[in-house]
């Protein structure tokens, strides 16, 4: 179990992040057309895994937005950009700020959030995920991990950006 605050109150998640050097749990999450995407998918690229509780979140939109313009610029890489939002909240997201550049994914029926360790447990996020970048070569392998220690602050890009390139 992990603690980080939101607004400086702690809440916990269900466990810990994968650790850097063990490969990505199977995975498999709604896409915003209702079909499913699994780990086995993306195979053979590298993976940017940008976790978050809500894209009708100021914070997690930004995240969105940001991944989506650094992706433009990342080779044989997929940024995926996670939350348990139903896919229609993230579809009407994507549209209205032009999201194109990165893979939105749903986990509302799927055990994403318990299988990586990141569902909160606690407070008033219960049962979202907690705020997340997870990175991984192309064969799986965990490179780099951050869980926001502070719900409500970004994730440190350019940190998950460096490590793709190691």
């Amino acid at each position: 179990m992990a603690t980080v605050t939101l607004k400086g109150q702690p809440i916990q998640t269900q466990g810990e992040l994968p650790k850097v050097g063990s490969k990505l749990p199977e995975f498999t999450l709604v896409k915003g057309d209702l079909s499913e995407a699994n780990l086995a998918e993306f195979k053979g690229k590298k993976i940017v895994l940008n976790v978050f509780p809500s894209v009708d979140t100021g914070t997690c939109a930004m995240s969105v937005r940001t991944f989506n313009e650094q992706a433009t610029e990342l080779e044989d890489t997929r940024v995926l950009c996670i939350s348990a939002d139903l896919p229609f909240a993230q579809n009407r997201f994507c549209g209205a700020e032009g999201i194109k550049n990165v893979a939105v994914l749903s986990g509302f029926r799927s055990s994403f959030g318990d299988d990586y360790g990141l569902t909160f447990n606690t407070g008033p996020l219960k049962g979202l995920y907690s705020r997340c970048v997870i990175v991984a070569n192309e064969n799986g392998e965990v490179l780099y991990t951050e869980q926001v220690a502070e719900t409500a602050d970004e994730p440190d890009y350019q940190a998950a950006l460096a490590a793709l390139k190691n």
